[in-house]
Protein backbone atom coordinates (compact mmCIF):
# COMPACT_ATOMS: atom_id res chain seq x y z
CA UNK A 1 0.00 0.00 0.00
CA UNK A 2 2.98 2.44 0.98
CA UNK A 3 4.70 1.51 -2.53
CA UNK A 4 1.43 2.43 -4.44
CA UNK A 5 1.17 6.00 -2.70
CA UNK A 6 4.54 6.83 -3.49
CA UNK A 7 4.10 5.75 -6.95
CA UNK A 8 0.69 8.30 -7.35
CA UNK A 9 3.02 10.99 -5.74
CA UNK A 10 5.96 10.09 -8.26
CA UNK A 11 3.49 10.29 -10.71
CA UNK A 12 1.56 13.61 -9.57
CA UNK A 13 4.75 15.28 -9.38
CA UNK A 14 6.04 14.39 -13.22
CA UNK A 15 2.40 15.43 -13.85
CA UNK A 16 2.94 19.03 -12.52
CA UNK A 17 6.41 19.69 -13.86
CA UNK A 18 4.98 18.72 -17.37
CA UNK A 19 1.80 20.95 -17.26
CA UNK A 20 4.09 24.09 -15.51
CA UNK A 21 6.82 23.61 -18.64
CA UNK A 22 3.99 23.23 -20.95
CA UNK A 23 2.80 26.78 -20.08
CA UNK A 24 5.98 28.53 -19.48
CA UNK A 25 7.07 26.77 -22.98
CA UNK A 26 3.31 28.25 -24.56
CA UNK A 27 4.13 32.02 -22.41
CA UNK A 28 7.56 31.63 -24.01
CA UNK A 29 6.51 31.31 -27.58
CA UNK A 30 3.83 33.90 -27.42
CA UNK A 31 6.26 36.00 -26.34
CA UNK A 32 8.25 35.28 -28.86
CA UNK A 33 5.77 35.50 -31.83
CA UNK A 34 4.44 39.25 -30.49
CA UNK A 35 8.20 40.25 -30.82
CA UNK A 36 8.36 39.20 -34.32
CA UNK A 37 5.21 40.84 -34.78
CA UNK A 38 6.46 44.20 -33.82
CA UNK A 39 9.99 43.89 -35.84
CA UNK A 40 8.00 44.05 -38.47
CA UNK A 41 5.56 46.11 -37.86
CA UNK A 42 9.36 48.71 -37.20
CA UNK A 43 10.60 47.31 -40.31
CA UNK A 44 7.21 48.58 -42.70
CA UNK A 45 7.27 51.90 -40.80
CA UNK A 46 11.29 52.02 -41.58
CA UNK A 47 10.66 51.20 -45.47
CA UNK A 48 9.12 54.07 -47.25
CA UNK A 49 7.55 54.21 -50.34
CA UNK A 50 8.90 55.92 -53.29
CA UNK A 51 7.04 58.30 -55.59
CA UNK A 52 8.12 59.15 -58.78
CA UNK A 53 6.93 62.35 -60.55
CA UNK A 54 4.33 62.60 -63.42
CA UNK A 55 6.51 64.70 -65.89
CA UNK A 56 8.29 63.68 -69.31
CA UNK A 57 11.07 66.08 -69.76
CA UNK A 58 11.23 64.99 -73.32
CA UNK A 59 10.23 68.95 -74.38
CA UNK A 60 11.44 70.76 -72.05
CA UNK A 61 15.05 72.98 -70.80
CA UNK A 62 15.68 73.76 -67.77
CA UNK A 63 17.49 76.95 -66.72
CA UNK A 64 18.90 77.54 -63.31
CA UNK A 65 20.50 79.87 -61.17
CA UNK A 66 23.92 78.93 -61.27
CA UNK A 67 26.06 80.42 -64.33
CA UNK A 68 28.06 78.53 -66.52
CA UNK A 69 32.15 79.89 -67.49
CA UNK A 70 30.59 82.59 -69.76
CA UNK A 71 28.47 84.17 -66.68
CA UNK A 72 25.70 83.52 -68.28
CA UNK A 73 22.83 81.04 -66.75
CA UNK A 74 23.33 77.35 -67.34
CA UNK A 75 20.30 75.38 -69.40
CA UNK A 76 20.47 72.03 -69.63
CA UNK A 77 18.04 70.68 -72.75
CA UNK A 78 17.12 67.23 -74.16
CA UNK A 79 18.19 64.49 -73.91
CA UNK A 80 20.87 65.31 -71.38
CA UNK A 81 18.17 67.00 -68.89
CA UNK A 82 16.23 63.24 -68.32
CA UNK A 83 18.77 62.33 -66.50
CA UNK A 84 18.82 65.59 -64.20
CA UNK A 85 18.66 63.38 -61.19
CA UNK A 86 21.97 62.23 -61.71
CA UNK A 87 23.69 66.02 -62.71
CA UNK A 88 26.24 67.45 -59.96
CA UNK A 89 25.02 70.83 -61.03
CA UNK A 90 21.64 70.32 -61.53
CA UNK A 91 20.99 68.92 -58.08
CA UNK A 92 21.37 71.57 -55.71
CA UNK A 93 18.38 73.40 -58.47
CA UNK A 94 16.06 71.05 -59.88
CA UNK A 95 15.71 67.54 -57.76
CA UNK A 96 13.52 64.37 -57.26
CA UNK A 97 11.48 64.35 -53.57
CA UNK A 98 11.02 60.41 -53.85
CA UNK A 99 8.41 60.99 -50.18
CA UNK A 100 6.44 63.38 -52.45
CA UNK A 101 6.41 62.31 -55.65
CA UNK A 102 7.33 65.49 -57.16
CA UNK A 103 10.60 67.78 -58.94
CA UNK A 104 11.60 70.57 -56.12
CA UNK A 105 12.01 73.63 -58.24
CA UNK A 106 14.96 75.71 -55.65
CA UNK A 107 16.15 79.30 -56.30
CA UNK A 108 17.33 82.28 -54.89
CA UNK A 109 19.26 85.55 -55.88
CA UNK A 110 22.55 84.74 -57.75
CA UNK A 111 24.32 86.12 -60.26
CA UNK A 112 23.10 84.37 -63.04
CA UNK A 113 20.77 86.43 -64.38
CA UNK A 114 18.87 85.97 -67.99
CA UNK A 115 18.38 89.15 -70.01
CA UNK A 116 16.04 91.56 -69.40
CA UNK A 117 15.31 90.84 -66.04
CA UNK A 118 16.91 91.02 -62.30
CA UNK A 119 15.52 87.80 -61.27
CA UNK A 120 17.16 84.51 -60.95
CA UNK A 121 15.14 80.78 -61.87
CA UNK A 122 14.89 77.30 -61.87
CA UNK A 123 12.73 76.92 -64.61
CA UNK A 124 11.34 74.72 -67.64
CA UNK A 125 10.95 76.08 -71.09
CA UNK A 126 8.87 74.22 -73.76
CA UNK A 127 11.00 72.56 -76.27
CA UNK A 128 8.03 71.65 -79.44
CA UNK A 129 11.36 70.18 -80.86
CA UNK A 130 13.80 68.45 -78.71
CA UNK A 131 16.86 70.98 -78.00
CA UNK A 132 15.67 74.05 -80.28
CA UNK A 133 13.74 76.52 -79.48
CA UNK A 134 13.08 77.98 -82.67
CA UNK A 135 9.61 75.99 -83.39
CA UNK A 136 6.83 77.39 -81.22
CA UNK A 137 3.32 78.02 -81.48
CA UNK A 138 0.76 80.97 -82.20
CA UNK A 139 -2.52 81.06 -80.58
CA UNK A 140 -4.06 80.11 -83.76
CA UNK A 141 -2.35 76.49 -83.20
CA UNK A 142 -3.66 76.62 -79.94
CA UNK A 143 -2.15 75.14 -76.97
CA UNK A 144 -3.00 73.81 -72.97
CA UNK A 145 -0.88 72.82 -70.20
CA UNK A 146 -1.62 71.16 -66.79
CA UNK A 147 -0.03 71.10 -63.80
CA UNK A 148 -0.51 70.09 -60.12
CA UNK A 149 2.04 71.86 -57.72
CA UNK A 150 2.66 73.42 -54.11
CA UNK A 151 4.66 75.84 -52.79
CA UNK A 152 7.37 73.89 -50.11
CA UNK A 153 8.77 76.79 -48.74
CA UNK A 154 9.46 80.53 -49.07
CA UNK A 155 10.87 82.79 -47.01
CA UNK A 156 9.38 85.91 -46.00
CA UNK A 157 10.31 89.55 -46.59
CA UNK A 158 11.33 92.90 -44.04
CA UNK A 159 7.89 93.20 -43.69
CA UNK A 160 6.63 89.55 -42.67
CA UNK A 161 4.84 88.73 -46.17
CA UNK A 162 6.48 85.79 -48.06
CA UNK A 163 8.26 85.89 -51.13
CA UNK A 164 6.67 85.18 -54.51
CA UNK A 165 7.62 83.32 -57.15
CA UNK A 166 5.99 83.08 -60.59
CA UNK A 167 5.34 79.41 -61.25
CA UNK A 168 3.63 79.20 -65.26
CA UNK A 169 4.26 81.74 -67.90
CA UNK A 170 3.25 81.95 -71.46
CA UNK A 171 6.21 83.71 -73.38
CA UNK A 172 6.17 85.50 -76.51
CA UNK A 173 8.63 85.12 -79.39
CA UNK A 174 9.55 87.35 -82.46
CA UNK A 175 10.52 85.07 -85.30
CA UNK A 176 13.78 85.21 -87.31
CA UNK A 177 11.71 88.08 -89.90
CA UNK A 178 10.01 89.73 -87.10
CA UNK A 179 13.14 90.78 -85.14
CA UNK A 180 15.01 91.79 -88.24
CA UNK A 181 12.06 93.42 -89.32
CA UNK A 182 12.53 96.03 -86.47
CA UNK A 183 16.32 95.89 -86.03
CA UNK A 184 15.99 93.36 -83.03
CA UNK A 185 19.43 91.86 -81.63
CA UNK A 186 17.60 88.63 -79.82
CA UNK A 187 14.12 86.85 -80.76
CA UNK A 188 13.10 88.11 -77.00
CA UNK A 189 9.29 89.23 -76.64
CA UNK A 190 6.44 89.80 -73.68
CA UNK A 191 5.14 87.57 -72.17
CA UNK A 192 1.91 87.22 -72.39
CA UNK A 193 0.99 85.16 -69.15
CA UNK A 194 2.69 85.34 -66.00
CA UNK A 195 1.14 83.23 -62.97
CA UNK A 196 2.53 83.84 -59.33
CA UNK A 197 1.91 81.77 -56.36
CA UNK A 198 1.46 85.36 -54.21
CA UNK A 199 1.56 85.35 -50.10
CA UNK A 200 -0.75 81.67 -50.42
CA UNK A 201 -2.88 83.03 -53.50
CA UNK A 202 -2.46 82.60 -56.88
CA UNK A 203 -2.29 85.71 -59.34
CA UNK A 204 -2.23 86.47 -62.57
CA UNK A 205 -1.14 88.98 -64.73
CA UNK A 206 -1.04 89.55 -68.46
CA UNK A 207 -0.39 92.15 -71.68
CA UNK A 208 -2.63 94.89 -72.88
CA UNK A 209 -1.72 96.43 -76.28
CA UNK A 210 -1.61 100.53 -75.44
CA UNK A 211 -2.65 101.72 -79.12
CA UNK A 212 -4.81 99.42 -80.28
CA UNK A 213 -4.45 101.37 -83.82
CA UNK A 214 -0.94 100.46 -83.39
CA UNK A 215 0.31 99.25 -87.02
CA UNK A 216 2.11 95.43 -87.72
CA UNK A 217 5.47 96.67 -86.74
CA UNK A 218 4.56 98.35 -83.81
CA UNK A 219 3.48 96.07 -82.42
CA UNK A 220 6.48 93.63 -82.47
CA UNK A 221 8.19 96.31 -79.81
CA UNK A 222 7.83 95.04 -76.14
CA UNK A 223 7.03 99.33 -75.59
CA UNK A 224 3.60 98.75 -77.57
CA UNK A 225 2.62 96.28 -74.19
CA UNK A 226 1.52 97.48 -71.11
CA UNK A 227 0.50 95.13 -68.38
CA UNK A 228 -3.01 94.94 -66.97
CA UNK A 229 -4.02 95.08 -63.42
CA UNK A 230 -3.59 92.22 -62.65
CA UNK A 231 -6.07 89.23 -61.30
CA UNK A 232 -6.51 86.76 -58.17
CA UNK A 233 -8.22 83.64 -57.46
CA UNK A 234 -10.30 83.85 -54.80
CA UNK A 235 -9.30 80.45 -52.88
CA UNK A 236 -6.13 80.29 -50.89
CA UNK A 237 -4.26 77.65 -51.67
CA UNK A 238 -1.32 77.82 -49.21
CA UNK A 239 0.97 75.68 -49.37
CA UNK A 240 -1.17 72.96 -50.06
CA UNK A 241 -1.79 70.95 -53.47
CA UNK A 242 -2.96 72.47 -56.43
CA UNK A 243 -4.11 72.09 -59.79
CA UNK A 244 -3.53 75.02 -62.63
CA UNK A 245 -4.67 74.22 -66.79
CA UNK A 246 -3.97 76.77 -69.04
CA UNK A 247 -6.17 76.43 -72.36
CA UNK A 248 -5.16 78.86 -75.46
CA UNK A 249 -7.08 78.97 -78.93
CA UNK A 250 -7.17 82.09 -81.58
CA UNK A 251 -8.11 85.36 -79.47
CA UNK A 252 -8.73 83.47 -76.06
CA UNK A 253 -7.11 82.52 -73.22
CA UNK A 254 -8.36 80.14 -69.82
CA UNK A 255 -6.61 79.95 -66.73
CA UNK A 256 -8.26 77.30 -64.11
CA UNK A 257 -7.64 76.87 -60.66
CA UNK A 258 -8.30 73.32 -59.06
CA UNK A 259 -10.93 72.88 -61.62
CA UNK A 260 -13.45 74.88 -59.81
CA UNK A 261 -12.56 79.03 -60.47
CA UNK A 262 -11.86 80.10 -64.27
CA UNK A 263 -10.41 83.20 -65.27
CA UNK A 264 -11.38 84.12 -69.29
CA UNK A 265 -9.07 86.52 -71.32
CA UNK A 266 -11.33 87.02 -74.50
CA UNK A 267 -10.86 90.72 -75.88
CA UNK A 268 -8.96 92.26 -79.03
CA UNK A 269 -5.90 92.49 -76.89
CA UNK A 270 -6.06 88.57 -77.24
CA UNK A 271 -6.30 88.94 -80.82
CA UNK A 272 -3.95 91.29 -81.35
CA UNK A 273 -1.74 89.32 -79.60
CA UNK A 274 -2.08 86.42 -82.66
CA UNK A 275 0.93 87.99 -84.22
CA UNK A 276 3.38 86.65 -81.86
CA UNK A 277 4.80 82.80 -81.15
CA UNK A 278 4.83 81.59 -78.03
CA UNK A 279 6.47 78.96 -75.66
CA UNK A 280 5.31 77.39 -72.37
CA UNK A 281 7.25 77.94 -69.38
CA UNK A 282 6.58 76.09 -65.42
CA UNK A 283 9.10 76.08 -62.74
CA UNK A 284 10.15 79.05 -59.96
CA UNK A 285 10.84 82.11 -61.26
CA UNK A 286 12.20 83.91 -57.94
CA UNK A 287 10.44 87.21 -57.59
CA UNK A 288 13.12 88.80 -55.13
CA UNK A 289 16.47 90.02 -54.63
CA UNK A 290 16.50 90.00 -50.71
CA UNK A 291 19.74 88.50 -48.99
CA UNK A 292 19.06 84.97 -48.00
CA UNK A 293 15.57 84.99 -49.88
CA UNK A 294 14.61 81.47 -51.51
CA UNK A 295 11.33 79.43 -52.39
CA UNK A 296 11.00 75.95 -53.16
CA UNK A 297 8.33 74.52 -55.46
CA UNK A 298 7.08 71.39 -55.95
CA UNK A 299 5.72 69.94 -59.45
CA UNK A 300 4.21 66.67 -59.47
CA UNK A 301 2.30 66.48 -62.60
CA UNK A 302 3.21 68.57 -65.99
CA UNK A 303 1.71 67.98 -69.49
CA UNK A 304 2.09 70.49 -72.28
CA UNK A 305 0.37 69.69 -75.96
CA UNK A 306 -1.04 71.62 -79.41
Amino acid sequence: MKNFRIKVLFFLTILIFTSVNAICQEKTNSVEVSKLKVEKKRKKKRKKKVRLPKIDLSHWKVTLPVANKEGKPVEISPPEILDFANNKIAKPYMYIDSTKGAIVFHAMPTNSKTRNTKYTRSELREQMVPGSNSTNWTFKDGGYMRAKIAMQKTTKDSDGKYHRTIIMQIHGRLTNEQRDLIGEDDNNAPPILKIYWDKGKIRIKTKILKNLNATYEEMLHEKAWDNDEGFNFEQEVGFRKFTLEVKVTEGKMVIILNRNEYKVYENIHMRKWGIFENYFKAGNYFQSRDKGAFSKVRFYELEASH
